[in-house]
């Protein structure tokens, strides 16, 4: 199944979103939207002007029928639709198009004002009733009939020219009625997750976007306080700004009532599947330079930057055992979004005066088991060279953290295939031993020894990503691979003069020269290497 696209779920017990208070009128349901625009129940397929389906939802065989066919040409293998109450077959694709139409007017809601406003437009269009005697159109009274049947039109969406049948045959119009006039919850979920389908279709985003009240009816959506519809709502907007018709969602989300809503949710829920939604949904915000630019300020303004801190610091207590840190799914995307967010000037700037921010990144790089849980250092480094950028502060106070350094040289390993974060890494660690050279003249001689101890300990760390990366590849005169090798070298020397001047110390007796000799040749070592991938002589 392609990515964004979703089967129907199983209805379960409906935990509820706490609510913040009461909705005030301006997210008060909308009236029933106006079935106009598009095709037409009957139309928009082959099936487009077969008589009604038998009640039992299979297709109608009749002649007028095969004839259709044939001068249609469809293939002779296309199965008769399945009765309602059988199951979808595993190729969805050949469902006869007459079955999904049927499953369209099947959840048409009844009631004196949408049946006025339906049948309209059915006149309009020309399209003969749901029901073989020209009553209303057919729907099942019984709730859990009608989940079936909205559950079928869920799994066969998945199917791009399905999908598209569903729109040329009014699907929108039934499922925004329903959406404004039923109460019951999984119906809601049922409607937003077809949308939420029809969008993952690149040939519907669009037709999607331009539905008349569609975009406010979604909005209204997020002020429900039910965990499923939040879900489905949240994966439609993630996939609506991985499309090109993103401008005209971006603009909706504007107030700050909106935003702040948002906001509350992602702070508040506990229900791991949603959580995983609203990341996805922010990150998909954030990697539309468009989108971003115009909603960065207000996501700023309603909390953002300090909401996903605070996320991180509940699911690291949450995944926490002992010094271990288990692997979670939340976490990881938590890591990534900061990531992303990281890279934006004004979020960054902010990031780098949140201390909780900085703790919680230390306690990770300083974790000592660290393959369990790899796939989050390349978040976790790439973020700390963004904060470091922008907080200069920072760079000082880290720099004589040794637990910190050890665990940076930890990850050197597990990134070192990646360039962005094997980048990040040696950015960060020019900023630190920058800031350790410029004080080295006034560091006592342990001070400076035990750097040179966990420079020797990493050595062979150190040694193998250079030999397997060098320090730039001649063809390599991007601004990334010169960044890269300014970083090298610049921490190379680094470690160099440091070692030098504790090879100094040494040689002026101020340690017992011979339980150090040992030592000593490795630090030869250490020097001869790094002299010469720096160039420093």
């Amino acid at each position: 199944m392609a990515p964004g696209l979703s089967s129907c779920p199983e209805e379960e017990a409906r935990a509820r979103v706490p609510s913040p208070g009461t909705h005030t009128a301006d997210h008060a349901p909308l009236a029933p939207a106006s079935f106009s625009g598009g095709g037409a129940l009957g139309e928009g397929g082959e099936a487009g002007n077969e008589d009604e389906q038998e009640e039992d939802g299979g297709a109608d065989d009749d002649d007028d029928d095969e004839e259709e066919y044939d001068e249609e040409e469809a293939p002779t293998h296309l199965p008769f639709a399945p009765s309602s109450e059988s199951e979808l077959p595993d190729d969805m694709s050949t469902v006869d198009p007459s079955f999904t139409i049927s499953l369209i007017r099947k959840l048409v809601p009844q009631g004196p004002d949408v049946d006025k406003e339906f049948s309209a437009t059915q006149r309009q269009t020309e399209v003969r009733d749901a029901s073989s005697d020209g009553g209303e159109p057919t729907q099942p009274d019984d709730k859990d009939l009608w989940d079936k049947e909205g559950c079928k039109l869920w799994d066969l969406s998945v199917i791009e020219s399905q999908a598209e049948l569903m729109v040329n045959n009014l699907i929108l119009e039934v499922l925004l009625a329903n959406l404004h006039v039923r109460q019951s919850l999984r119906a809601k979920e049922i409607c937003i997750g077809i949308i939420g389908n029809l969008a993952c279709h690149k040939s519907l985003a669009n037709a999607i976007t331009s539905h008349d009240g569609l975009i406010a009816t979604v909005m209204d959506q997020l002020f429900l306080d039910d965990p499923g519809c939040l879900t489905e709502t949240f994966r439609l907007l993630s996939t609506i700004f991985q499309s090109n018709a993103s401008m005209s969602w971006a603009e909706a989300l504007l107030p700050d009532e909106i935003l702040s809503r948002i906001m509350w949710i992602i702070g508040n829920t506990v229900h791991s599947t949603l959580l995983q939604k609203t990341m996805e949904f922010l990150s998909a915000l954030v990697d539309d330079q468009d989108v971003i630019t115009i909603l960065i300020e207000p996501l700023i303004k309603v909390g953002l930057v300090d909401c996903v801190i605070s996320l991180l610091i509940t699911e690291l207590e949450k995944s926490m055992d002992g010094n271990n840190l288990g692997r979670s799914d939340s976490l990881d995307s938590i890591l990534r979004l900061i990531e992303e967010l990281s890279a934006i000037d004004n979020c960054s700037k902010i990031m780098s005066s949140n201390d909780q921010l900085i703790k919680a990144l230390n306690s990770i790089v300083k974790l000592p088991d660290k393959f369990e849980v790899e796939s989050y250092y390349a978040s976790v480094v790439i973020i700390l060279a963004n904060v470091l950028s922008d907080g200069e502060h920072l760079a000082p106070i880290l720099s004589h953290d040794l637990p910190l350094l050890e665990g940076l040289f930890d990850i050197l390993p597990l990134v070192s295939d990646d360039n962005e974060p094997r980048n990040a890494f040696w950015c960060i660690l020019t900023r630190l031993l920058e800031q350790v050279q410029a004080q080295e003249t006034i560091m006592d001689s342990s001070k400076v020894e035990q750097f040179v101890s966990i420079f020797l300990a990493k050595f062979t760390l150190i040694k193998d990503d250079i030999e397997r990366h060098g320090i730039q590849t001649e063809s390599d005169s991007s601004v990334e691979g010169v960044s890269l090798k300014n970083g090298l070298c610049t921490s190379l020397r680094a470690m160099c003069s440091i070692t030098e001047r504790w090879m100094a110390d040494k040689s002026l007796g101020k340690e017992d020269a011979s339980a150090t000799e040992n030592t000593i040749e490795n630090a030869r070592e250490l020097l001869n290497f790094c002299r010469l991938c720096s160039g420093h002589y």
